[in-house]
Formats: C-alpha cells, structure tokens, sequence
C-alpha cells in the first residue's frame, strides 16, 4: 500500500466532503458581506455599527448554542461507525427538543439580552437604536436557527456533505436576495436587513427537515416518533447528552466572550472603528467558514474511525486533511495581502471606515496561518467526543493568550484588538495540540464513552 501522502485516494475523500461544505459556508460570510455592503452604502456609518452591535447580540445568543451542532456531529458520527441506526434516530429527537427548548428561552429573555450586550457595547443614540431594532426582530429567528445547527450537524455526522451544502446555499441565496429587496427596494434600512434574515432562517428549516425525513427513510418505521421521543428523556441517556453539551458550551462561551468585546470595546473606540472592525470580521468570516470546511470533514471522518476502532486510518485521515487546509489558508492569506484594499473598498464607500479598515487588514492577512492549527484540531476532538479537553484548551486561550494580550498592549487602540484575537487563534490550536500529542502518545485517543 502507498504511504499517505502519495495515495490520491485519500485526498479526494477528504475534497469530496470538505469541498461542498467550503462552497457553502462561505455563502455565510457572504450574507455577512451583503449586509455589510447594503449597509456600508447609506448615508451614515451608524446603520453598520448599529447592525454590527446588534448582530453580535444575536450571534452571542444563537451561537453559545453551538454546541448543538458540534455535539451532534460527533455522536452521529460515532454511531454510523457502529451502525447503529437506533441512537442515529435518538441523537435526532434528543437533540431538536433541547434546541426548542432552549430557543423559547432566549425570545423569553430577550430583554435582558438585550440590555446586558446595549451596556457592555456602551453605545448610545442612533447606533444603540438600530442595534436595538435589529436584535427585537432577528430573536424571532431563534427556534429555526438552533434547530438548524441541529440538522447541520447530524447530516455532517452521518457524512453527507451535500445536502448541508444545499441547506446553507439555498437558505443564504435568499436572504441575500431579501436583504437587497427589504434594504434597497422597500427602504426598511437595519429592519430590513432583520427581517431577511429572520424569513431566511425559517426557510432553512423547512428545507432541513426534508433533508433529514430522506436520510431517515431506511431506519424509520411505523410508531418510531413516538418512541423517539420517549427515548430522548431517558435520564441515563440525557446525563451522557448533557454532559457533553455543557464542556462545549462553556468552550464556545470562550469564543463568543473573545468576539463580543472585540465588538463592545471596539464600540467604545468610536462608530468609525466598530463599523470598520465590522467589515473586517467579514474577512475573518471567510477564513473561519472556509476553514471549518475541512474541520466538519474530519469530524466525521475522526468520528467514523473511532466507532469503527481503526487507529491507522484515523491517522491518515488527519495527517491530509492538515495538509489540504494548509494549502487553503496559503491560499487565503495572498488572496487578503494582495486584494484586501480593493476588498474593503468594495464593501464600502465611507472613507473614513475605509481609511481605518486598511490600517488593520495586516492582522487578517495573518489570521489563516494562526489559525488553521485550531480549527482542524476542533473538527479532531468534536469527532472523538472529547468535549472536556476542548473546554479546557479554550479557557487557557482565553484566560492566558486574549485577554492579557489585548491588555499588555493597550495603549495601540484596535491594534491590540486584533494582535489579541491572532494569539486567541494561536494558543487554541497550541493547547490542543499538545492535549492530542499525550493523548496519542499514551494510546488513549480512540477511546471513546458516548456510543455503546
């Protein structure tokens, strides 16, 4: 047999799954770019910084979530290794319920939300009006888009990257399109943009759900709703969901606490420099969603080789999946240094957000090479289930790397905003790393607790 590196054959493999998820996740930082752009073309850079402050609301309250998604993944995964077509049908209800549930939470609290993002921000006037206006229409959004991070991750686990692709192209295709007709053709401004949004969320779900229902077909059978769902409160399989869920939580509630004040304190710098850190985090958009392209195909791939009990194969799949994410962000990181101004220019007309967003474009142009060592070895560790190291790896990133960094240098404004997040990225991927080197080392990675 050909060694790893020069076997084809498991190139492509990881291609056909991370190429299609590539092509739709950059249809997210798209939408992004979109709004951005719609809004970057009025008259006043408050509807940007307004939307930004608001979107990052939502994002904090949609995404601490996130480990509905990443959680599924694994244990889907996991059980296609074993097919095991029972706990495929249980992870689904359990799931779905906790994202309801959850999601009636969040439009029950909307206000205080609300309130605690408007006061760390520390805008006021018309920014702190639009952001207000974005978040009071998008929060509505919030059963579709958590049952969406649901569905996304249990058709990754069970290794279809195709209709993931069609899920977010489709559902992102049309709030684009709504954002232009709500913006520009009804004149709704920031509302306009919520709205879009919001209908583009429900749409995803619909169109998820009859993902799902296909994929179901072969293992569902007469009376299975009503067993499922009885299965999804069994207390002993609850305990396992649960735990699992609340190390991710407490890991992505890392990560949104390091992108929220790069938002709330960059507010505090002035609306200019919001709105020009608003385009910017479009680029880092594009560099996180391109490169979790290939860290969802090594979910699965990390996750089907443990219930399958293959170490070797395990191995290999990880060692090409390194090497094609790193030509990706080679890629990426020429693709910044050369276009970045023509980019921002692009995105908006207002020449002092213009102005600003070019004197930090250098830290974006650094981001892909800082940051593709973390998200490969989250897709590594979410496929193996192994939730409390992630959890651990964050806080020391957040708690050593972002936060002293950004204070240590200070005094440079928005530039130690952005030198901390690279050494957010960096120290991620430095924790689990070295977490994943002991744990091969002592043969201890394949071992895996959550699917009998």
């Amino acid at each position: 047999m050909k060694p790893w590196w020069r076997n084809k054959r498991y190139y492509q493999s990881v291609i056909a799954l991370a190429l299609p998820m590539i092509l739709s996740n950059v249809t997210v930082p798209l939408l992004g770019l979109v709004d951005t752009a719609v809004l970057g073309h009025l008259s006043e850079s408050y509807y940007l910084a307004g939307v930004a402050v608001g979107a990052m609301c939502i994002t904090l309250a949609f995404w601490m979530m996130a480990f509905l998604r990443m959680s599924t993944t694994g244990l889907v995964a996991q059980a296609r290794g074993k097919h095991s077509g029972h706990h495929l049908k249980r992870l689904l209800s359990q799931s779905l319920l906790t994202a309801f549930g959850l999601a009636g939470l969040l439009i029950l609290l909307q206000q205080p939300i609300l309130s605690v993002g408007l006061y760390f921000s520390g805008v006021t006037g018309l920014v702190q009006e639009y952001a207000s206006q974005y978040f009071l229409i998008r929060i509505w959004a919030a059963p579709a888009a958590l049952a969406n991070l649901v569905i996304l991750g249990w058709l990754l686990g069970m290794q279809n990257a195709k209709a993931p692709m069609w899920l977010l192209i489709i559902t992102n295709i049309v709030n684009i399109l709504l954002d232009i007709l709500f913006v520009f053709g009804f004149g709704w401004q920031v509302k306009g943009a919520a709205a879009a949004s919001l209908i583009a969320d429900y749409v995803g779900l619909a169109l998820g759900l009859y993902f799902v229902s296909v994929l179901l077909q072969p293992y569902w059978h007469v009376g299975d709703v009503k067993k499922y769902l009885l299965l999804a409160w069994n207390k002993s399989e609850l305990a396992i969901f649960f735990a699992l869920n609340r190390d991710i939580f407490i890991r992505t509630l890392c990560v949104q606490a390091c992108f929220a004040f790069m938002t709330f304190y960059g507010a505090r710098l002035g609306q200019d420099i919001v709105a020009a850190n608003a385009v910017l985090l479009n680029f880092l958009m594009f560099i996180a969603f391109g490169l979790d392209g290939f860290a969802y195909a090594i979910e699965a791939l990390v996750g089907k080789s443990i219930g399958q009990g293959k170490q070797k194969q395990l191995n290999r799949w990880i060692n090409v999946t390194f090497v094609l994410a790193f030509i990706l962000a080679v890629i990426m990181t020429s693709i910044f240094a050369i276009f970045g101004e023509a980019i921002i220019a692009l995105i908006t007309n207002i020449e002092s957000v213009r102005e600003l967003a070019n004197q930090y474009l250098i830290w974006l142009i650094l981001i892909p090479l800082t940051s593709i060592w973390c998200f490969i070895l989250d897709g590594i560790f979410i496929g193996a289930t192994r939730a409390k190291q992630m959890r651990n790896s964050m806080l020391v990133a957040t708690l050593v790397f972002f936060f002293p960094c950004w204070w240590l240098f200070s005094d440079y404004g928005n530039h130690s905003l952005w030198l901390a997040m690279n050494a957010f990225m960096l120290g991620r991927g430095v924790c689990l790393g070295y977490i994943y080197w002991q744990l091969k080392k002592k043969c201890k990675f394949m071992e895996s607790n959550h699917i009998s």
